[in-house]
């Protein structure tokens, strides 16, 4: 399945993730440049953080299956495969992306749990659904919300993953001006994200605040 993008400022975030892949790799550990490692540790710690707690809450994990979306270079995909998941599908509209993870899962020897492809969200069928859907640094560019998480929920057996950039503060603003002229920027505070999921029937939430983002879980009802 590949990706049909047409609005512009879809467009717009396509490329700049196209051009960012193999700088968005380093910052999970395979940066070399000391300054860079230096930015990382103190300035990019939510991503660790939000990681950290997707691994913790995909459990069980063994022989379950996950969906990431906006999976990047495959870093949640590769490592939720290697503690037991059975089928992990990965989709990102970045080929560059796309390819990353693809070597990364051959060279890890799970290329026949992880697939990879250029896909459209929205167009995913929710006949086919998962264990666990996760959507990280995914929310910061879109602009509906609330199809977001529709579309999710229905894709999801068991639990959901979000994070959502913060809104406010000296973080946001930099990272508000950094990204003025490379794609759009979607902030939310406590309250919009309440808003969002209060309404969600079958399905109980909690929101916790790390660093300069919100990490949500939504957990279907059994």
């Amino acid at each position: 399945m590949t990706s049909t993008v047409s609005n512009p400022k879809s467009n717009q975030t396509q490329n700049f993730f196209e051009d960012y892949a193999p700088d968005f790799d380093a910052i999970y550990g395979t940066a070399k440049n000391p300054l860079q490692k230096l930015i990382n540790r103190y300035f990019r710690r939510s991503m660790r953080m939000r990681y950290e707690l997707c691994m913790r809450y995909c459990a069980p994990i063994e022989g379950k299956s996950v969906l990431d979306v906006g999976c990047g270079p495959g870093h949640y995909s590769i490592a939720l495969a290697q503690r037991g998941a059975a089928d992990v599908y990965g989709i990102d509209f970045a080929r560059q992306m796309i390819d990353l993870a693809r070597v990364k899962a051959a060279e890890a020897g799970l290329d026949n749990v992880c697939r990879f492809e250029t896909a459209d969200f929205f167009a995913l069928d929710t006949k086919e659904r998962y264990d666990y859907v996760i959507l990280m640094g995914f929310m910061d560019y879109m602009k509906d919300a609330e199809a977001v998480v529709d579309k999710a929920l229905d894709l999801t057996r068991k639990d959901c993953f979000f994070s959502f950039p913060v809104a406010g503060g000296f973080l946001a603003m930099q990272r508000q001006w950094r990204y003025k002229k490379r794609c759009p920027l979607y902030l939310y505070r406590y309250k919009d994200l309440q808003k969002l999921f209060a309404k969600r029937s079958g399905f109980n939430f909690r929101i916790r605040r790390i660093e300069r983002d919100f990490w949500v879980q939504v957990s279907r009802h059994l």
